[in-house]
């Protein structure tokens, strides 16, 4: 093939795989994505938390009006058991929403380029190419496939069977209020700012996001809740059985979580957090939760094969940096391309080092900030320095911080 000409298989049509898509069409090659979910992903995603690399790398995709869709947040506030402010930090952070980085990316790509419902069931690889083949007994050829699919990999599953995720011994529980759904006094307080609780041995924080249609429009946003509550093995499998007594292992569908589980968590809510937060939680009908779990390979490079975003790395989401890490992932991979035109093997022999040590980093740095939750089953006397305590105010100025080389080299060098 021409060096103008050369192609990529992405398997997974999420963000990562979008991100690579795009960067690499720019540099001529010709991409084909491969989505095992039929129909549309942008119901996915909730709010997230945005960096400037992720801007800065839409921007280089002719994507420059993404800032003003993100919702400005300056204050971070910590409330105490009886509603009054305990904590405050002037701190700047904007939030958006998946939805929206998501059709800003898939808008780029030609449909041609699109196939959903497409499950990948084996890889082949011979003479520098690299063969996908699907469910439905279709193959596709390429000069270079990019495992972009996620927690559950299946490239990663092909080539690094024992690299699974591990579980952090704490869940999340989330949900999300409408903003018009806020009293006028709670909304005064609360909604413009970052919002945080500290309940023994948990964490609470909350954050306005786009709405429900991705609108940035007074009256249309939304207000999301994340909250951190340590779960045993025991105690997860509990939490993943359904009403019939069947246990979906370490997840489950919401419309599944039993009753009972909803109540407790509101009940809890109203017990262990300030009124205007437990209000939030009660607002919500179906709150859900999802396992908090690390994932760290040590290798991203499999002849012509690679991983990046989730497929490489899960870090736990106190860095708030997955989808600016899927972008710099995608990014690094272009670069290492571009700088190798005519040698693929040496651009992925750069891409893995430096993905790698990034990965890792980010892996570690959110290891640390959930260092405190994770020690809550150990008795005390095992646990490390921070495990036993935290800053409550560090906490606050650490969670969605920025993912700086700066900022990993100090977790690495704390951890």
């Amino acid at each position: 093939m021409a060096a103008s000409r050369k192609r990529a298989l992405i398997i997974g049509g999420s963000l990562a795989g979008l991100f690579a898509a795009n960067l690499l069409r720019q540099q001529g090659w010709q991409i084909s994505i491969f989505e095992r979910t039929p129909g549309d992903l942008a119901s996915r995603g909730a709010g997230i938390g945005t960096y400037r690399q992720l801007f800065d790398i839409m921007a280089s995709l002719g994507i420059k009006d993404l800032e003003a869709k993100c919702i400005p947040l300056k204050r971070r506030l910590c409330f105490g058991l009886s509603g009054e402010v305990v904590h405050e930090v002037n701190q700047l952070h904007t939030m958006s929403a998946w939805a929206t980085i998501y059709h800003a990316l898939k808008e780029l790509v030609p449909a041609h380029e699109y196939h959903s419902g497409k499950q990948l069931v084996t890889i082949e690889q011979a003479d520098k190419h690299v063969t996908a083949i699907f469910s439905d007994g279709s193959r596709e050829t390429a000069d270079l496939l990019i495992g972009a699919d996620g927690l559950r990999s299946t490239v990663r599953q092909h080539y690094a069977p024992l690299i699974e995720p591990v579980y952090a011994g704490y869940v999340a529980w989330r949900g999300m209020v409408d903003e018009n759904d806020f009293s006028a006094q709670d909304h005064a307080q609360i909604f413009e700012n970052y919002a945080f609780g500290f309940p023994e041995g948990e964490q609470f924080l909350a954050y306005p996001v786009l709405g429900r249609t991705n609108e940035n429009i007074k009256g249309k946003r939304s207000y999301n809740f994340v909250w951190y509550r340590p779960a045993s093995d025991h105690e997860l499998k509990n939490l993943c059985t359904d009403e019939q007594g069947v246990c979906h292992g370490t997840a489950i569908a919401p419309p599944l979580i039993r009753k009972e589980l909803t109540l407790g968590i509101k009940a809890a809510a109203n017990k262990l957090l300030a009124p205007q937060l437990a209000r939030i939680v009660n607002q919500v009908p179906q709150p859900f939760f999802q396992a908090i779990n690390d994932l760290e390979s040590q290798s991203l490079v499999f002849g012509r094969v690679t991983l990046i975003g989730d497929a490489a790395f899960i870090a736990r989401p106190h860095v708030g940096g997955g989808i600016t890490k899927a972008a710099i992932d995608a990014q690094t991979l272009a670069q290492a391309l571009a700088a190798e035109p005519n040698n693929i093997d040496q651009a992925l022999i750069a891409f893995e080092a430096s993905a790698l040590h990034f990965g890792k980093g980010v892996v570690e740095r959110a290891r640390g900030l959930g260092a405190y939750l994770e020690g809550q089953h150990k008795p005390f006397e095992a646990r490390t320095p921070a495990q036993r305590s935290r800053d409550i105010r560090i906490v606050m100025q650490e969670q969605g911080a920025a993912l700086t080389n700066e900022s990993l080299q100090s977790s690495e060098a704390a951890h």
